[in-house]
């Protein structure tokens, strides 16, 4: 089965942007002319998914204003308290469908082939409980930190070595959840697929900004310029 659904995280609290995110959430910071959180929509409208989840918490109100004038399509699933990746996913898994689902990062900006479409296209359901789009850590130039992952000829993602990094976008088969409850972030869960052999990843083909911090939006606006 193909992932027919997707869940944007829009939840939160965009401490690292400092005084932008005081009085209005991440994903409503513009980048070149327009939200962030439009930027992750029109993926996925292009993608051709059907069924569009977005999680909310932080500066909520906004948010619900936002999506309910310029997407009303869209589901929202409202996090009382901070989930992180791991939890606020299973909060909206019944929203979400029992097949395979797409997740994504509303805070970055993507430029080449949609990563969406391709990570359709690279899903086998026989063979992964999980794929993720890379990023070369020497092409990530927004990124904070080291990289996150080494990728074998096969496709296997594994832990040693920091060759990649994690660029926001990927396929989670929802039983890969079971067993954890509450407030997690998805690595425990991509560490249990990897000890399996079930978790791949594909690398972008394009430019890729990290808007997690200010100097991010003019990284983004230039990368989408050219």
């Amino acid at each position: 089965m193909s992932p027919e659904a997707i869940m944007i995280f829009g939840a939160g609290l965009g401490t690292r942007m400092g005084a932008l995110t005081r009085d209005r959430p991440k994903p409503l910071i513009e980048v070149a002319g327009r939200p962030l959180i439009g930027h992750a929509l029109a993926l996925a409208r292009e993608a051709g998914i059907g069924r569009i989840v977005v999680n909310v918490h932080a500066h909520a109100d906004m948010m619900r204003d936002w999506l309910g004038s310029e997407a009303p399509d869209v589901i929202i699933s409202h996090e009382a308290d901070l989930l992180e990746t791991g939890g606020g996913l299973n909060l909206a898994l019944p929203l979400l469908g029992d097949g395979p689902v797409l997740t994504l990062n509303s805070d970055m900006v993507w430029g080449g082939e949609n990563p969406l479409t391709r990570l359709v296209s690279e899903w086998d359901a026989d063979r992964m409980d999980g794929l993720l789009c890379l990023i070369p850590r020497a092409d990530a130039a927004s990124h904070a930190g080291t990289g996150d992952f080494e990728l074998s000829a096969d496709g296997r993602i594994a832990r040693r070595g920091a060759a990649f990094v994690y660029a926001g976008a990927g396929i989670i088969r929802p039983r890969a959840l079971d067993g954890f409850e509450g407030k997690f972030s998805l690595n425990p869960v991509w560490d249990r697929m990897m000890a399996h052999g079930r978790l791949h990843g594909i690398i972008h083909d394009g430019p890729w900004v990290d808007v997690g911090r200010p100097e991010g939006i003019g990284l983004a606006e230039a990368a989408l310029a050219e």
